[in-house]
């Protein structure tokens, strides 16, 4: 490999890993997560953002100089690294004294002297030079990592995102560990700091998980081996313990984690029933729907008429009842949106339902209908789900008391959202197995094909469009309860936007890969509070990298893995793709 190439190569590295850096700090990102610690007190997780980036900087610069040499050249490696975290670096250097010298402010509002204070640890201009140290330290450390065997390299890095993600969760872990008792406390407080992992937890876990790691590495695929082997009865033993272990915790997480934990848990559920609902219409069926959010409307403000007590309340009745018929108007209406576009497919098929969206949207919040659906001032007062009796209602703004227990905040409702959640998944996967199933896929495949072996194209597109209806119309009957109102503004079309968004990370057309998208995209910025300016950036990042890592998702389904993964056997030299055709002796 010649030098020219060989710095050329590095160089352009460094100056791509630079300017993510310059933009994560002038995007504001820097500044605000240093609010937050990854080690407590020790280091932010703004600056833990730069560092990462000066690492994966040198890691893929000099990944990009092997794939150049014809053998591994260690030296080589170290030295890329080093040069490509060192360009990253100065490049911030040169952002530190432009932000100092210059009123970058009038363009970028978060070049401000508090970014300076924090790229230079406090020490302004006389600290420039701590992040060009930073960038050839962590660049080298980048180069030497791809040093490292692969069987110990994995383990490593599988260790670090878990240690990362653990810090990030910290609060969550340490509240649940705190109420456990004292014992449970003692432990939290030392692994756990109030910001972060602390620094001997960090440690620990870090150890810890690399253990595991080094020992499912070489031990895994024997115990697997093992279970699968193990008589049936055993297994059938061993499932049910798992399953029963999960129920444990399913049931006692909100009363060991607090409110907020569970309307979290809560708001994953109804984004889970709505994935699952558009899983049918567009992982199964192939029809891709950009109004889904229509039927979560629908569903919610079905809910909040029937059951409000408020100024806009038709009926007085019990949410166990209301629930109910918010599915089947929502399936109606997933029939009336089906019936015209039929024939519509691809991209026009996507406007056409978006339009369905942003139409049943605006007739909520309109005036001409606010005598029917309270137009701007949307549905108030809606009541809570009550396991027992409702007093006979009075007056109009009076709440109908429960003679019962009464579901009415996070934790309660937690229960129902978890339930439906995953009664609709076991409906999901069974539909999937089903003759209706398989047709849904067909069409999928190809219309055409699918019609000329006898399936009904109109029957079978309106049952994908009605069942995935309803399951969402439950998501918006959950969602009214859970808030006690409901608000044309508070179904967008960036609804929509996340439900596709959580089915392509997670995987198209697959049951558990519905439920991961969500924890990915959905619960994690609601637990990281501090990442929801960014969820957007975020969102975009993740479908960038599941496009090119992973563009079966997550979780990905069977028969996505077959389609995208299919290896067509290259035939022997000398030998013929034609079919041998017998000769006669």
């Amino acid at each position: 490999m010649k030098k020219e190439n060989f710095l050329w190569t590095s160089s352009k590295t460094g100056l791509l890993g630079g300017a993510i850096a310059i933009f994560i700090c002038l995007l504001g990102m820097v500044e605000i997560f240093n609010k937050r610690y990854v080690i407590d007190e020790l280091l932010p997780l703004g600056i833990f953002l730069l560092l990462a980036t000066a690492f994966a900087t040198g890691f893929i610069a000099s990944r990009r100089a092997q794939e150049q040499f014809s053998e591994s050249q260690p030296v080589y490696n170290l030295i890329t690294g080093a040069l490509g975290g060192a360009i990253v670096g100065i490049l911030l250097m040169v952002l530190i004294i432009a932000t100092d010298q210059i009123n970058l402010r009038n363009v970028f509002l978060n070049a401000s002297p508090t970014l300076v204070s924090i790229l230079t640890f406090g020490r302004g201009l006389s600290g420039v030079w701590i992040m060009a140290v930073i960038g050839v330290a962590f660049g080298f450390f980048g180069g030497a990592f791809l040093i490292v065997p692969e069987k110990y390299r994995n383990p490593i890095l599988r260790s670090l995102l878990w240690s990362f993600l653990l810090a990030l969760f910290s609060g969550l872990f340490r509240v649940v560990l705190i109420n456990q008792g004292s014992v449970f406390e003692a432990i939290a407080k030392f692994l756990f700091g109030t910001t972060g992992l602390s620094l001997f937890g960090a440690i620990l876990i870090f150890a810890s998980i690399l253990f595991i790691s080094m020992l499912s590495s070489s031990k895994g695929s024997s115990v697997r081996q093992r279970i699968t082997q193990l008589p049936k009865r055993n297994q059938v033993i061993l499932r049910v313990v798992v399953i029963a272990l999960i129920v444990y915790i399913a049931i006692g997480l909100p009363q060991v984690s607090g409110p907020f934990i569970a309307q979290v848990i809560v708001i994953l559920g109804l984004y889970t029933l709505m994935g699952l609902g558009l899983n049918i219409t567009l992982g199964f069926a192939g029809l891709l729907d950009l109004g889904f959010v229509a039927f979560y409307a629908i569903g919610a403000y079905t809910v909040g008429l029937l059951t409000s007590y408020g100024q806009f309340g038709l009926q007085h009745i019990s949410f166990w009842l209301a629930a109910p018929i918010a599915v089947l108007v929502a399936m109606l209406f997933g029939a009336f949106l089906g019936l015209p576009v039929l024939g519509v497919r691809g991209d026009y098929l996507a406007i056409a339902t978006l339009g369905f969206g942003e139409i049943v949207r605006l007739l909520a919040g309109s005036d001409f209908l606010s005598p029917y659906f309270g137009g701007p001032r949307g549905i108030i007062g809606i009541q809570k789900p009550c396991l027992g009796f409702l007093e006979s209602f009075i007056k109009v703004d009076t709440p109908q008391v429960c003679n019962g227990i009464e579901f009415g905040g996070p934790k309660e409702i937690y229960y129902i959202a978890v339930i439906s959640a995953i009664l609709i998944a076991f409906i999901a996967w069974r539909l999937r197995e089903s003759r209706l199933g398989r047709a849904w896929m067909a069409i999928r495949e190809d219309e055409d094909v699918a019609e000329a072996l006898g399936i009904n194209l109109i029957q079978t597109k309106l049952l994908a469009y009605m069942l995935g209806a309803a399951f969402a119309g439950l998501g918006g009957a959950i969602f009214s309860t859970l808030v006690g109102s409901i608000f044309s503004s508070s179904m967008q079309l960036i609804v929509s936007i996340n439900v596709v968004a959580l089915l392509v990370v997670g995987g198209m057309g697959s049951i558990p890969g519905v439920v991961v998208g969500t924890i990915a995209l959905i619960g994690l910025p609601e637990l990281l509070r501090e990442v929801s300016e960014y969820r957007f950036l975020l969102y975009g990042i993740a479908l960038i990298g599941m496009m090119l890592s992973k563009p079966e998702g997550l979780w990905p389904s069977q028969a996505v893995l077959r389609e995208l993964h299919h290896e067509v056997p290259i035939p022997e030299t000398g030998s013929s793709l034609a079919p041998e055709v017998a000769t006669p002796e």
